[in-house]
């Protein structure tokens, strides 16, 4: 009964005409930062925040976190149409995505992104609304071992669906662990990998890595065949631009999947909405019928990262909210917008100010529905992007990867580094060696890294804490049996011939 008085009078702060006003900026704010890449919610709301000291304190969190989520939303548009992913969550969405956008479907890629992300995005609020404190206890049984156990078992579920050689999405993944170790310890302070070179000594942003090897490797690989018309079909007729029934009947598990595994991996800090849709994808691949089509455009292969995504969202702000532990770059800034206001983030920040947690739980709610209204309407308007011919595409594309990158740093030599990158992205394509092992072992090496010294600081050097621990010793059990598939010869065949029927 407190949830339903608490949601009520939610809603009542929610829709006053102000924060009706500030959720909608929020959201729409959100989808522009989504489809800029390079740009992201973490940077956005810094600059913004200090704009918010003279709003009420339920009006500028309703904003911010609009910011956050509708930023899910955008990250799609350019995965899709253009292979180029803004973060590192929008890298799964780019395997099928825009395949999907090859085969003249760009229209119901961008709905079901949409919709998968309004219905997930719907189910995080109701998760950060019903069983926030259960999770965050459970969350709070989550150590520096746990977290490294969940980190290989996410690379390992990676490398076995990656492609035909697990041998090739090792090496990949391996080369993005080493990327992730350039530039200083944050240990010792010591360099690492920079081979005499300041730029290298703040590492190597993934943003660079990304957009190099996914949409430069992309164009540079398109460039090979000499066309004079359009690089990837258009949709035609609005049946073409909105997913179907059928699409909507193959994607019914995709919802509750990524609905799911966005929410409980969000409510683990540190986890993050990368390892949530990585997740997502590999158990929506490991359990289809038609598993052998993931990564040649099959839309529960958007669905599914897509609405992790999103859900991951509410299950962040769980422990942001009831233990004051931020999970990530973006709800660091919450938390830190939170203290600014005076606000202490808590198990007593529900009964102590009700009116800003239920105002932002009934916001979501609101701001979920203003999102799907904002993006299916513009699936057209997106979709009509794919008309521009390869002499304005190519430019296009390049110019969009080199204003993201730029924006981040500001930096000449990232711009030199996304072209190395792109070479690489065109040269595993032509190797068939799979990207997204390298870019995930790029995203997670840093916590990996920490989470394991951590790890052996706890055991004063010992190894065996990493198996001394119920969770973290199952996490790296399954790890272990994942990557020993090829050594059973009849898993491995299965593996094998549902790989290999893709070509």
């Amino acid at each position: 009964m407190d949830i339903i008085t608490g949601l009520w009078n939610g809603f009542a702060v929610a829709l006053a005409p102000i924060n009706l006003w500030w959720c909608f900026v929020g959201v729409f704010l959100g989808t522009i930062v989504g489809i800029m890449p390079g740009l992201g919610p973490p940077a956005t709301i810094a600059m913004l925040l200090p704009l918010t000291f003279q709003m009420a304190p339920a009006s500028a969190m309703i904003m911010l976190s609009g910011i956050y989520y509708g930023a899910k939303y955008g990250g799609s548009t350019t995965s899709i149409l253009l292979n180029v992913p803004g973060e590192s969550a929008s890298v799964v969405t780019c395997l099928d995505g825009y395949q999907m956008a090859r085969k003249g479907r760009a229209g119901a890629a961008l709905g079901i992104a949409a919709i998968a992300s309004f219905i997930a995005g719907t189910v995080g609020v109701l998760g950060l609304m019903l069983v926030a404190p259960p999770l965050a206890k459970f969350a709070l049984s989550f150590s520096s071992p746990e977290y490294f156990a969940l980190m290989v078992l996410g690379l390992a579920m990676v490398v076995l669906l990656a492609g035909r050689s697990m041998i090739k999405a090792l090496l990949a993944m391996l080369v993005g662990l080493w990327i992730a170790t350039m530039g200083t310890d944050l240990f010792s302070s010591t360099s690492r990998f920079t081979f005499g070179n300041m730029e290298m000594l703040d590492g190597i942003d993934f943003v660079v890595v990304a957009i190099g090897i996914f949409a430069l490797g992309e164009v540079f690989c398109n460039m090979e065949t000499r066309e004079s018309a359009q690089v990837l079909p258009v949709p035609k007729g609005l049946r073409n631009l909105l997913p179907t029934m059928q699409d909507l009947k193959d994607c019914r598990f995709a919802f509750i999947n990524g609905s799911v595994v966005g929410f409980i991996t969000g409510v683990l800090p540190g986890a993050g909405s990368t390892i949530a849709s990585f997740i997502s994808y590999g158990i929506e691949k490991a359990v289809s019928k038609r598993r052998e089509l993931f990564g040649t455009g099959v839309i529960e292969g958007v669905a599914a990262p897509e609405g992790a995504n999103n859900s991951e969202t509410g299950g962040a702000l769980v422990p942001l909210l009831t233990l004051g532990i931020p999970g990530s770059g973006t709800t660091a800034i919450l938390l830190a917008a939170l203290v600014l206001w005076g606000f202490k983030p808590g198990p007593l920040l529900i009964q102590e100010h009700p009116d800003l947690f239920w105002g932002l739980v009934a916001s979501m709610y609101i701001g979920n529905v203003m999102l799907l209204v904002l993006n299916l309407p513009l699936v057209p308007v997106f979709a009509q992007l794919l008309r521009l011919p390869v002499h304005i595409l190519y430019p296009l594309i390049f110019g969009i990867s080199i204003v993201g990158v730029y924006t981040v740093s500001s930096s000449l030599f990232d711009l030199s580094m996304l072209m190395a990158f792109g070479l690489l992205g065109y040269l595993m394509r032509k190797l068939d060696y799979p990207a997204a092992p390298m870019v995930l072992g790029l995203v997670l090496g840093d916590a990996m890294e920490r989470a394991l010294r951590q790890s052996l600081m706890m055991s004063q050097g010992d190894l065996t804490i990493l198996v001394a621990r119920p969770i973290s010793a199952v996490m790296l059990v399954i790890a272990v049996l994942v990557l020993l598939v090829p050594v059973f010869g009849s898993l491995n065949r299965l593996r094998l011939q549902a790989i290999e029927s893709e070509d």
